[in-house]
């Protein structure tokens, strides 16, 4: 795969990389279900012999968990692909959910993070979300700080606004900001996006398949049979209104990736990639099959015919459930998209 330099640091990553949200398991507030490690490490395996060259983690996702799995499939791997991770979400004894970014704070989940996924340092350590909003200031100088002290090559930030990511430059640049982004979430094109390109941050886009939502693979009936630990059965995008819309863009990208030999999820994929801005996009899989049937997104292009039909059938849809017309959910801006998805979503 092609690669390309992540914003200002010295990292050239492949347009994909390999999401390790899912692998977390059961059992914390943010599951997607019961998962064996066996096929978590077996899908990491194939994704670097697929060429792919990092890999997204956070310590939340299974409450260290997805890390330890991170780590033990990386045993003996020569040549061995960046690791990511995230801070600022933190849980207590109970297993109970909150966030910090207290210097302290930082600096203990940093430590353990280091510690489970065996390594010197960390390749790019971010911000997962920008709360508290008061102690922004607080949380990136203490990421600066562990830059300077070697524990951590690079630090980057995930669901901030512009204006949260100009408070964070006032004090340490930013390689890479982690935003949600797919077609059913366009909410960072109208001022994010154009902010990442001018001031050379590295984008690279979470749940570019809708969680799992433009794979192919949903239909209402597996919907209604996901999980009860499956945090997907409370998300509105898994729901009418917006379910029956959601899957009739799924036929078009179906019918857009049939002509090519692609899957839907390839299709929606390199929908995300298409933009310039975007260094790359984290593609989760649970299974070596997953990880088969979208690896293909990194080296596909949609072209402009293409395009114009995705873009004709949102025309058609003409508005959100909700009411409000596209151009108003773009214009209302990341600061919506947070609010929205910080409680129901842990990327």
């Amino acid at each position: 795969m092609n690669a390309k330099r992540l914003g200002n640091s010295n990292l050239f990553i492949t347009p994909i990389g390999f999401g390790a949200w899912a692998i977390g398991g059961s059992g914390w507030e943010f599951a997607w279900g019961n998962q064996d490690d066996r096929d978590s490490i077996a899908a990491i395996r194939e994704a670097l012999d697929a060429g792919i060259n990092w890999i997204d983690t956070a310590a939340v996702y299974g409450l260290g968990h997805s890390e330890e799995v991170v780590a033990r499939a990386l045993e003996g791997v020569r040549d061995r692909p960046y690791v990511f991770t995230k801070s600022s979400m933190i849980w207590n004894e109970r297993r109970q959910i909150g966030h910090s970014l207290k210097a302290d704070s930082i600096r203990r989940e940093c430590e353990a993070s280091l510690r489970r996924l065996r390594v010197d340092a960390i390749d790019l350590y971010q911000i997962h979300w920008p709360d508290p909003d008061e102690d922004i200031e607080e949380g990136w100088a203490t990421m600066a700080k562990l830059k300077e002290e070697g524990k951590v090559r690079n630090i980057g930030v995930s669901n901030f606004n512009v204006a949260q990511m100009k408070r964070a430059q006032a004090i340490a640049p930013i390689t890479s900001l982690q935003p949600r982004y797919s077609l059913l979430h366009r909410e960072i094109e109208a001022e994010i996006l154009p902010f990442a390109a001018r001031e050379n941050i590295g984008v690279i886009a979470y749940s570019p398949m809708a969680s799992g939502l433009l794979t192919g693979a949903m239909t209402p009936e597996r919907i209604a049979g996901l999980p009860v630990d499956d945090w997907r059965r409370g998300h509105s995008d898994f729901q009418e209104p917006r379910l029956s819309r959601n899957l009739n863009l799924v036929r078009l990208l179906r019918a857009i990736g049939k002509h090519y030999g692609r899957s839907p999820g390839e299709a929606a994929v390199a929908w995300v990639l298409r933009d310039p801005s975007v260094t790359g996009a984290i593609v989760g899989a649970r299974r070596p099959a997953q990880v088969r049937g979208v690896a293909g997104a990194a080296e596909f292009r949609l072209g402009r015919r293409e395009l114009a039909e995705i873009e004709a059938f949102f025309a058609h849809v003409g508005a959100e459930p909700s009411g409000r017309t596209r151009a108003a959910v773009i214009a209302n801006g990341a600061s919506h998209s947070i609010k929205e998805n910080q409680h129901v979503q842990a990327s």
